[in-house]
């Protein structure tokens, strides 16, 4: 087959030349069409750059100009972000919230020539039982589970008018008793009786409903907690003592609750008679005495206990 060779063809200034490709020769008759070399594609015309914008005086710059921009953009409509503090990026901390509300109580507290012994007979309990502390070992007389705290004035004026004419109270701690008394129990406590003790609890509750403030609906029943229960724990054998003390004023308590239990703080002590001349001692607490004899644990309890009026764990007492 023979190979015709074609002119070189006009190549268009600044491409390379090209020459054409052979063409087999046809014996068809027909003349040879000639390979036509592609066309070269057209130079993009080069594009014209952005001219820059000449910052004028007092202008910010550019790239502080789109932040604003941006920040005014994120910013809701009119004006600034009200979470946030003037010329500061990070939103104020939360206010400290102020309770208007307490756990208030009257009580009669015990010294520590008798909690001291109490103490000691914590010992025997074993498990998850959550002990109180002898310094806040008490009697409650009268709890208000939420009263407003603009009202403990008129508490205080209540304490002074029920117990200044009082006489000192011969206190008596007998037997250890569980509440409930069936199942498992969340409060391990002891009996305490006096006389007279009864009857100004409930003037307490009468004067302190006539203030229309709310109580404990549990009936009184004297008693110290000495333990709370926070998870399965054993019981221990009753415990009775020969343990006592003169009480001769009473206190207004507040409860405020903790992770580790209540911490009560001394709000009013109030003196009965004998000891109305007499100042109060710093802290609120009054001079009791309380007899040093006690008997070692029995097996029995000779003297029955009730069920304790307010067991759960939250009450004060």
């Amino acid at each position: 087959m023979k190979i015709k060779r074609h002119s070189k063809q006009k190549v268009a200034s600044g491409q390379p030349e090209q020459r054409p490709r052979p063409v087999p020769e046809d014996t068809s008759g027909l003349p040879a069409i000639p390979a036509l070399a592609p066309a070269a594609a057209p130079k993009a015309p080069e594009g014209r750059r952005p001219r820059e914008r000449t910052p004028r005086q007092g202008d910010p710059a550019p790239r502080q100009r789109d932040q604003e921009a941006s920040r005014d953009r994120r910013a809701p409509a009119g004006g600034r972000n009200p979470g946030r503090e003037p010329g500061r990026g990070r939103s104020p901390a939360p206010a400290e919230h102020v309770p208007t509300t307490g756990r208030v109580f009257y009580a009669l507290k015990v010294p520590t020539s008798v909690s001291g012994r109490l103490v000691e007979a914590q010992r025997q309990l074993k498990g998850n039982w959550r002990t109180v502390k002898g310094d806040q070992m008490h009697v409650t007389l009268c709890y208000l589970p939420a009263v407003p705290l603009a009202r403990v004035p008129e508490l205080k004026a209540l304490g002074v008018r029920l117990m200044s004419g009082l006489e000192p109270m011969n206190v008596r701690v007998r037997g250890t008793g569980y509440f409930p008394n069936e199942g498992s129990p969340r409060v391990w406590f002891v009996k305490v009786e006096a006389e007279g003790l009864n009857e100004l609890a409930a003037a307490l509750r009468a004067g302190v409903q006539e203030l229309g403030l709310e109580t404990e609906e549990q009936p009184f029943k004297a008693h110290i907690t000495l333990a709370r229960k926070k998870g399965p724990a054993p019981r221990v054998p009753p415990m009775t003592f020969e343990l006592g003390w003169t009480a001769n004023g009473g206190t207004l308590q507040r409860s405020h609750l903790q992770k580790t239990g209540p911490i009560y703080e001394t709000l009013s002590a109030f003196r009965f008679r004998s000891d109305a001349g007499q100042p109060a001692p710093p802290g609120g607490a009054s001079h009791d005495t309380a007899s040093t004899s006690t008997s070692p644990p029995s097996s029995t309890d000779p003297h029955p206990l009730a069920i304790s009026p307010d067991p759960d764990p939250q009450e004060p007492s």
